[in-house]
């Protein structure tokens, strides 16, 4: 349902997709006077979006590739993050181990590290440094001693919770003018002669159909970009994604309380062991795939090797199956490349595919990542206004700060806030990684009524006030969207099973939802984390779902 009935009015541009790339687009669009409307058949961030490593790395390991251009776009897009999302961006230093027989000799890791600092230079978050054994065994105990050389540590960074940055985009983009109408179907594009003029959608929950004709539209459905094309326009294939998996599990003997970034033996490829959210996250995998773009999940095979690798670096680990407590897997938006052996060099980079001349009016946007988004909003924007026939006219997205950092002095308001915060210390930081200074506005609605201040999921210590203000001001429509992308309870240990009821029973005391509503909502969501993420507990639930009545 898309908050917003599908409007006929022509408008400058229509975007396909609200993953981080659509939402960039959106978002620098509007800021530069264009009217923009986005079309998301699910909700906002919820594919690719949300399965990466989490990481806003300044591009080290393309420098392996030799592609200084998407290092230093990359530097710079950290750079920025931190000044325009304190709140979700953070320091990450990360040791690099070095092994005998690794296929990366240390020396050639430092002097890389070495040209990274260099090309770092002032938006750089700390020089690296060398390790040495010695200091390994001191401060990191548990990891493997078997041919160890040194290391190095190197500082990079981390958005912990990638599915607020993308609803942070989409609020600034509403603010500016943008329209995003989420669980709305894109059903075929609007081709007239050699021109592309807009789309036609679905209303997934009504089955409303309409149109909205665009003097540019913009494919921006990540590795679902193909599927956009099929069947309405002729072009060659574009997306190349591969695909990408983590596995969740509980701190385990031996646990680093640092990032470690390691070269897997079985196949040479660098993964990652990283604290995330009070647990930790081990990925990923980097496998080509040509399968349903909307059932990947994590294979046992992808499970055991992200395990296996664990388990030899950390020997005490002994981690097996049984210790998962979720998978996560999403495809890469890459660029088709045809004939790769390796697919570490297929480019990470992003460009923008002009259908033109056979169909004017129409771009794809190919690759994009996390942390070079912005960058893309403003490159996508500036061939939108050239097909458009406008002049230039200046981005300010570089400077524009997100929603929840808008305050002159980020960390003292943090201060102030758990300061004077009638939560906990644990429940105020929370509230602020998540929120920033909109953590203000749950506190409000939590002394509005007494009920909205109540705890609807102990793990967190999430308020039912956040229930509502998902649903209210940032557009989550199903109880997926309230979870899983806005107040995060769903990326805990049990992916807010246990949690569920509660925030179901709070939509239906403020927010409309009838008790078959809330009951559906509940059996959809089950469906949802079973289908994506195979959780452990979710044999457990079973079973324990429809008991009771909401009051």
């Amino acid at each position: 349902m898309s908050h917003q009935r599908p409007g006929r009015d022509g408008v400058d541009v229509v975007v396909i997709g609200a993953g981080i790339n659509g939402l960039a687009v959106a978002r620098d669009a509007a800021s530069r006077g264009l009217r923009v409307v986005v079309v998301e058949r699910a909700d906002v961030g919820s594919g690719t979006s949300s399965t990466s490593s989490r990481l806003i790395h300044g591009g080290l390991k393309y420098l392996e590739r030799y592609d200084f251009k998407l290092v230093h776009e990359s530097i710079r897009e950290r750079h920025i993050l931190f000044r325009t999302a304190p709140h979700l961006v953070r320091d990450y230093p990360m040791l690099i181990p070095f092994y005998a027989g690794n296929s990366r000799p240390g020396p050639k890791i430092r002097l890389g590290l070495l040209a990274f600092d260099i090309m770092a230079g002032p938006w750089g978050r700390g020089l690296s440094r060398g390790v040495s054994p010695r200091e390994i065994a001191r401060r990191w105990p548990t990891l493997s001693r078997d041919g160890l050389r040194g290391g190095a540590i190197f500082h990079d960074a981390q958005v912990p919770w990638a599915e607020r940055l993308c609803v942070e985009l989409l609020l600034d983009s509403e603010r500016l003018g943008a329209r995003v109408l989420t669980h709305t179907t894109v059903t075929g594009l609007i081709v007239e002669g050699a021109r592309v003029l807009g789309v036609r959608i679905r209303d997934n929950q009504t089955g409303e159909q309409g149109e909205i004709r665009a003097g540019v539209t913009v494919n921006a459905a990540g590795p679902w970009i193909d599927r956009v094309l099929d069947g309405q326009v002729a072009s060659p294939r574009l997306n190349g994604g591969t695909k990408g998996s983590h596995v969740v599990v509980d701190p385990f003997p031996g646990a680093p309380d640092t990032c470690i970034f390691f070269e897997a033996a079985a196949d040479q490829r660098p993964i990652f062991v990283f604290p995330w959210a009070g647990r930790y996250l081990l990925g990923s995998t980097d496998l080509t795939y040509d399968g349903d773009l909307d059932e990947v999940v994590a294979s046992d095979a992808e499970i055991d090797y992200l395990l296996s690798e664990t388990n030899r670096i950390f020997p005490s680990a002994g981690l097996t199956r049984d210790d998962v407590l979720y998978s996560v897997a999403g495809v890469r938006p890459l660029p088709y490349t045809e004939g790769v052996k390796d697919n570490a060099e297929i480019s990470r980079g992003h460009s923008v595919h002009d259908h033109a001349p056979a169909y004017r009016g129409l771009l794809t946007v190919i690759g994009g990542k996390l942390t070079t988004h912005r960058a893309l909003g403003e490159d996508v924007t500036d061939e939108v206004l050239r097909v458009l026939g406008r002049g230039r006219r200046r981005c300010v997205t570089r400077r524009r700060p997100l929603p929840g950092a808008e305050v002159a002095d980020w960390k003292a308001f943090a201060r102030d806030f758990v300061r004077w915060s009638p939560l906990t210390r644990a429940q105020s930081t929370r509230l602020l990684d998540i929120y920033g200074v909109r953590a203000r506005r749950v506190l409000d609605l939590a002394a509005s009524h007494p009920g909205l201040a109540e705890v609807v999921d102990e793990e967190t210590g999430a308020l039912a006030a956040e229930v509502v203000l998902a649903a209210r001001e940032e557009k989550a429509v199903t109880l997926g969207d309230i979870l899983l992308r806005r107040t995060l309870i769903g990326l805990g240990p049990d992916m807010g099973l246990s949690a569920a009821r509660a925030c179901a029973e709070v939509a239906v005391r403020h927010l409309g939802w009838d008790e078959e509503r809330a009951q559906a909502e509940i059996a959809a969501y089950e469906a949802e984390v079973r289908r994506r993420y195979r959780p452990r507990v979710l044999a457990a639930q079973t079973g324990k779902r429809g008991e009771g009545r909401f009051s």
